[in-house]
């Protein structure tokens, strides 16, 4: 009896320990770095709010095309057969009321500031357009309605309006005739609304120091200005029976010269006026705080008229970003989303009673480093979470009669893709799950929830991500997201930039790093303090202590190597990973510098003279730049930058090697000819994150 008990004991120690192998097998798993970016990355998720389809276009190694599905089932289906990696991107894409057409907008680089010529990272000699095209949902060639860009179909489903070169442009939406100008006036015109029964066509006409709301009716009739000031109006938004339009008003660029370095209230109100009258009403004012301010998170104020004659829009006056609704003949806001959280990616249903939106809350307390879906009544402060859990939920549309949403889902370990849910269940199913890739890793680290506070006291969350099955002292990495208006979450990311930074940090992970993901101040997601606070940015750069916190906290885990930290981030990352290496090399041994802001006195916006601070607030700007502690700088780093970025410009690199060079400080260089701030060529993004892996694990790794 007691050597049958040995027996099973040697059986059960070789099962656990085959077990254990096995586990550090998969949990230690190898991949490519372009297998962890092979994923396809939708956007444009959209929907036809009285049927059951929807649309979105997929991102699949630089391929961009569009999908498309149909209830019940909603199997996804290929509509566009684009082949090529060149940079063109998909937007703005729709689907008309009757669900028979799909408009969307190919060229461009939507995420940044619009040159005046189209990008061409693809270096095609005959050079790029960004053009407006229609297809039929049910599959069929694309037809060209014409250059242009923002398309909005109407009500009807028969036409479609578009900006071409600050006019408005029309265009049958079947391509049956030329694309011509639907009327002329001065301004750059845009924001583009039909009206409810699509007989008037209400835009914005910015006109550089003030902007008017206009109306078109047709070419007998002139165009109507509404409430004409000297201010800047601007997201027209229709009552449901057309007669009213409600509209955001701000002050006119002008005035007396204020102080560069104060913070100060940025005011807004919303208006509304009588079509048929032109009467106008200032309908509610925005508190005079610094959290009354205008919004500027996604989508900025959202305003909306709905159901029951009532505005909604979003306002962080009480410290979150949050939904406000009050009727249209005036009163009080109600507050409809209350508690610590911001809302954001908003979707009204069909009849505009209800509203789903995105939120970093739910039963979880780390929930605040997540993103769920919730619903809420647009007259009264009935919220009510729709999903839950470890995943990502993000984008909402709203489909079959208001009955379903469909949206963005991922997880800590799956990419993003397309979800469908019945309102009243808990339960989704997942679309387009066979996109991805047979050789795409699944085994990934699965980042822990960190949270430290700064030297001055504020609360940083960040997320660690931490290599499985290695021993010994480990190096680290402290990742710093751009934006700044950006949060990181416990799981892939939502935005097509920081899903390629989250598959990066994936990668660095399988080399053996721990990586440090860090939410740091002047970012979403903690409060109108965390979003906004003083002597950031040019002013002083106080968000750096976050980075720098980070570092040393990573210093103090028993199992890193605090000889071997390095830090690397792109655009406003890019900044703080400058100021990482200018300011303290002996924490930040290497670094990769992707087109950060390295000197604030050669940013676009400059500092004006007249301003009765402008000199000290010009030596402060220079002392919160990296181009100012090269003396100090001593780490060696990787400076990358693509030289049609059109949010940093390229010579904020080329100025920051010139003043390594002087100083004999050691770095190398990645220069990408024609490609943008977002890597539109996904060769060009694999290229940048190989480099960026190479030199980090070169650097540190080999050490």
């Amino acid at each position: 009896m007691q050597y049958m008990r040995y027996i099973i004991t040697k059986k059960n120690f070789l099962c656990i320990f085959i077990l254990l192998l096995l586990i550090n097998r998969v949990s230690a798993q190898k991949f490519k770095l372009d297998e962890v970016l092979s994923y396809p990355f939708p956007t444009e998720l959209t929907s036809c709010a009285q049927q059951s389809k929807i649309a979105w276009a997929v991102n699949q190694k630089g391929l961009r095309n569009i999908y498309v599905a149909t209830g019940p089932y909603y199997n996804a289906v290929q509509l566009s057969h684009y082949s090529t990696d060149d940079g063109q991107e998909i937007t703005s894409l729709s689907i008309s009321a009757n669900g028979r057409s799909l408009v969307y907008v190919r060229g461009g680089d939507h995420s940044s500031s619009e040159g005046g010529v189209p990008v061409n990272p693809g270096f095609d000699p005959a050079g790029t357009k960004v053009q407006v095209w229609t297809i039929p949902f049910a599959g069929g060639e694309p037809h060209l309605l014409g250059e242009g860009d923002y398309p909005v179909i109407s009500p009807k489903s028969d036409n479609v309006a578009f900006v071409k070169s600050g006019q408005v442009w029309l265009a049958p939406i079947n391509g049956s005739a030329a694309a011509k100008p639907m009327f002329s006036t001065r301004g750059n015109n845009g924001s583009l609304q039909w009206s409810p029964n699509g007989d008037k066509l209400a835009f914005v006409s910015s006109r550089v120091d003030h902007a008017f709301i206009g109306i078109f009716t047709d070419t007998a009739t002139p165009i109507q200005w509404l409430a004409p000031s000297f201010s800047k109006d601007a997201s027209p938004r229709w009552s449901a029976d057309g007669s009213q339009i409600a509209f955001v008003r701000t002050p006119g660029t002008g005035g007396e010269p204020d102080s560069i370095l104060t913070r100060k209230h940025l005011p807004w109100a919303i208006w509304t006026a009588n079509v048929a009258s032109g009467k106008s009403t200032r309908l509610w004012e925005a508190p005079k705080t610094l959290a009354g301010s205008i919004p500027t998170t996604d989508g900025g104020v959202n305003l909306n008229w709905a159901a029951g004659n009532r505005i909604v829009f979003i306002s962080y006056q009480d410290g979150w970003p949050h939904l406000y609704s009050l009727p249209a003949s005036g009163g009080q806001a109600t507050l409809l989303t209350p508690g610590n959280f911001m809302v954001e990616q908003i979707e009204f249903s069909d009849d505009k009673k209800f509203i789903v939106f995105s939120a970093n809350t739910g039963t979880d307390k780390q929930d605040i480093d997540r993103r769920h879906l919730a619903r809420v009544s647009a007259d009264k402060p009935d919220m009510q979470m729709l999903t839950s859990g470890n995943g990502i939920e993000a984008y909402p549309v709203i489909t079959e009669n208001s009955a379903a949403v469909v949206f963005l889902s991922s997880t800590a370990q799956r990419p993003l893709i397309p979800a469908h849910m019945q309102l009243r269940s808990k339960n989704f199913k997942l679309i387009g799950e066979e996109l991805i890739p047979a050789n795409f890793p699944r085994q990934l680290a699965i980042p822990k929830q960190v949270i430290f506070n700064a030297p001055d006291g504020t609360e940083v969350h960040a997320q660690l991500f931490e290599p499985a099955g290695v021993k010994g002292k480990r190096p680290a990495i402290v990742y710093i997201h751009g934006g700044p208006q950006r949060q990181m979450v416990l799981g892939w990311h939502f935005m097509d930039y920081y899903s390629i930074d989250y598959a990066l940090n994936q990668y660095l992970v399988s080399l053996g790093f721990d990586v440090l993901s860090v939410n740091y101040r002047t970012g979403v997601g903690y409060g109108y303090e965390f979003n906004k606070p003083a002597n950031a940015g040019a002013k002083g750069a106080s968000e750096y202590q976050d980075i720098k916190t980070a570092g040393q906290w990573l210093a103090t885990q028993p199992q890193i190597d605090g000889t071997r930290i390095g830090i690397y981030g792109g655009s406003y990352g890019g900044f703080l990973t400058g100021l990482g290496l200018a300011h303290d090399s002996k924490l930040f041994a290497a670094g990769v510098d992707i087109h950060g802001v390295n000197n604030w006195l050669k940013a676009s916006s400059g500092i004006p003279e007249s301003a009765p601070d402008a000199a000290l607030a010009t030596k402060i700007a220079f002392q919160s730049s990296p181009a100012a502690w090269v003396s100090t700088w001593t780490s060696p780093v990787l400076l990358i930058h693509a030289d049609d970025d059109r949010n940093v410009q390229f010579t904020q690199t080329v100025d920051l090697t010139r003043r390594l060079e002087s100083k004999g400080i050691p770095f190398e260089y990645l220069s990408i000819p024609d490609d943008t701030h977002h890597w539109m060529k996904y060769s060009n993004a694999l290229t940048v994150s190989e480099a960026t892996a190479e030199f980090l694990k070169r650097k540190l790794l080999s050490k």
